[in-house]
């Protein structure tokens, strides 16, 4: 197979990602083989890539927002046939047994694995799963418009989940549903398209005028530079952009009883808040790390429903590094897929 290996974290701009040839790896007992279609770029791939999460110190596939064909199977997986079209998303392995994974917070064991960091991920011809962790694919969605769903679309629903939304959830007052969205990234434009679905209000926060208009046109009701500006203050609200700075901008503008979710894997520090401006009235702060097979089933189906229609800009499997470097120069709108 061929395969975008990184050997040393460096900035993207140093094209640390080489095009090697690797054999096709085999699936073991309960694994499958997928023959890939196409892998999201995420924010977290460049983390990985730039060594803003822990180097693990050995060669690395990135590439969590994979969907493929199954090719193969090991002797003991059955949940999938030959020819079916699945996804592969962040999470890969739980331990199962401790105490998160048996009250339902999967997300949370200490034991997690992950795709494109522990093992090798989608910027590949070839990827490996176990059976468990792979999710069918919905025929009414595109191979390159369901990948951002696998990673970016599933932590947007957690992150939606965290802030109390919902298609019928209690608020402190009556009055409209109202969503914020800090940065519009590849999450950001998914989450808007279910949040609008459910009847919410949604407010984007975003410093690239395209970005804001991309949010205006898939619904939102209104679009600026700083929450400074906005016109109401919101009862939900999401950070995606991996800044601290926003996060007591946000709380500030969040109304009484409101929530806010931090919606990303890595963030710069955030600084000193005052306690009445900030935090008083009843005011909810809740992180999101990664998700649970559950939120990605949900997700999906929801998806299929609404349907969401992601947007996205195709790249060949070798210009990976290009598309990390419009990835982290805010060039992109929606999300970058990469074509075997």
């Amino acid at each position: 197979m061929k395969a975008m290996v990184l050997h040393r974290c460096a900035p993207v701009e140093h094209h640390p990602l080489v095009l090697e040839e690797h054999p096709d790896p085999e699936p073991s007992r309960r694994e499958i083989r997928v023959k890939v279609l196409a892998c999201g770029v995420c924010r977290t791939d460049l983390h990985v890539v730039e060594g803003e999460l822990p180097p693990l110190g050995h060669p690395v596939i990135p590439g969590h927002q994979i969907v493929g064909r199954v090719e193969k199977r090991g002797p003991e997986a059955h949940r999938f046939r030959e020819g079916d079209r699945v996804g592969i998303a962040w999470l890969r392995h739980t331990c199962g047994v401790c105490r998160y994974c048996q009250q339902g917070f999967e997300n949370l064991c200490e034991k997690a694995l992950f795709t494109g960091y522990h093992a090798p991920g989608g910027y590949a011809t070839h990827a490996v799963v176990h059976e468990d962790f792979a999710y069918p694919i919905a025929d009414n969605l595109s191979d390159a418009e369901a990948t951002p769903l696998l990673c970016a679309g599933i932590i947007g629903y957690r992150s939606l989940k965290r802030a109390l939304c919902g298609p019928s959830n209690r608020q402190p007052a009556e009055g409209p549903r109202t969503l914020a969205l800090y940065g519009f990234g590849s999450s950001a434009h998914i989450v808007i398209q279910i949040a609008r679905h459910w009847g919410y209000e949604v407010y984007a926060i975003s410093r690239t005028p395209r970005h804001q208009k991309l949010a205006r046109d898939l619904g939102a009701v209104w679009a600026g530079t700083s929450a400074k500006d906005l016109p109401v203050k919101v009862q939900h609200a999401i950070v995606f952009a991996p800044a601290g700075p926003l996060v007591p901008e946000a709380l500030e503008h969040l109304d009484k009883g409101g929530t806010l979710a931090l919606a990303g894997i890595y963030m710069t520090q955030i600084p000193a808040m005052d306690y009445e401006k900030h935090l008083f009235y009843e005011k909810n702060v809740h992180s999101v790390t990664a998700n649970t097979r559950q939120d990605a089933l949900e997700l999906l189906e929801t998806a299929a429903a609404v349907p969401v229609r992601a947007v996205v800009r195709t790249y060949p499997l070798t210009a990976a590094n290009e598309a990390l470097q419009d990835l982290k120069a805010n060039r992109l709108e929606g999300t970058g897929v990469l074509l075997p």
